[in-house]
């Protein structure tokens, strides 16, 4: 916290001093109580009130000036702001491998699951669209405000709905900045604030290459989360689709050095997942930075606000307790 006017926190010297010129009236009077030797006489002209009850409002007058003085002197913070414009695109992985059993009840229903909740955790200012690949990279969802959108699209997307086979990480990541760049009619010359979060369990074997999409993404300023997700003991096929570690499947082992060089060469992060709770915290981590910006603002406001609660706090205790203010 920094202040605009450090040199009015001077005045809570004199806050201090009346509150020291409080504790030696009150013990002054509790030496003229004693020297009145009449007790029944002082009982029935001065008649004992609760202790604690009369200090209350003096206390809560003293916090609401030290309060007020420090909104005086003008407080900063620094706060993390949603950007205008801000946009997230999410690119899922949806090739045949996303069948693997290795995570419960698969990859990829638990990587919708995850996606799901991820954009329902952003700001509801921020544009959010979805693309789903394989061997190719389809736009589920441009990016819109519009969440129940999003979730329809999630729930759309299934092994084989992005075309042919293949993990086309390349494709994913130039799809999604497309996307990005048509946002509206400005985002052609004026990229807006992006982030592409691709989710994938492989290395790319269609489309182009993934360097070339991510020196784009770099060009653009847009920088590319990723996320492996799988564990190395996945496979699919055998005696059931996916039938997870057995059955003579084919082995789909997880395979992350495309991504994380994507993450690295734009400046994004990178997160290895081998199950639903780690995939949601790589999630939580992503969303936590995502589309903001650090502004310093004055919060003075909050110190006279509470400063002006602790006033009426006051002032309702003595009229309460003693039928006076304070």
């Amino acid at each position: 916290m920094t202040w605009l006017s450090p040199e009015r926190l001077w005045l809570l010297v004199a806050v201090a001093a009346l509150a020291v010129a409080y504790v030696v009236m009150q013990r002054r009077r509790s030496r003229y109580a004693v020297r009145f030797t009449n007790l029944k006489l002082l009982d029935r002209v001065a008649p004992k009130r609760p202790q604690w009850r009369r200090h209350v409002p003096a206390g809560l007058f003293l916090a609401m000036l030290a309060l007020l003085v420090v909104g005086f002197a003008q407080p900063q913070a620094e706060v993390q702001v949603p950007r205008e414009r801000a946009t997230v695109l999410v690119a899922v992985d949806v090739s045949r491998s996303m069948l693997a059993t290795d995570v419960d009840p698969d990859r990829l229903t638990a990587a919708k699951a995850a996606a799901r909740e991820f954009v329902a955790n952003l700001p509801p200012e921020f544009n959010v669209g979805l693309v789903g690949f394989a061997g190719t990279a389809s736009v589920f969802v441009p990016p819109v405000t519009d969440r129940a959108a999003v979730d329809a699209g999630i729930d759309r997307l299934s092994e084989g709905t992005a075309g042919r086979a293949g993990t086309a990480i390349g494709d994913a990541i130039a799809t999604s900045l497309d996307a990005i760049r048509t946002l509206d009619a400005e985002a052609g010359e004026d990229v807006p604030p992006a982030r592409v979060v691709v989710l994938s369990d492989g290395a790319n074997t269609a489309g182009q290459d993934p360097a070339d999409a991510a020196t784009l993404a770099t060009e653009l300023g847009v920088p590319v989360d990723a996320i492996s997700f799988g564990t190395a003991n996945g496979t699919i096929g055998g005696s059931a689709l996916g039938g997870g570690t057995g059955g003579g499947g084919q082995p789909v082992p997880v395979d992350g050095q495309t991504l994380q060089a994507v993450a690295d060469a734009t400046g994004g992060n990178y997160f290895e997942a081998g199950s639903a709770d780690e995939l949601r915290a790589a999630y939580a981590d992503i969303g936590s930075s995502v589309g903001y910006e650090t502004e310093t603002q004055d919060i003075s406001a909050r110190f006279i606000g509470f400063g002006l609660a602790l006033a009426v706090l006051a002032a309702l205790a003595s009229m309460f307790w003693f039928a006076r203010l304070p």
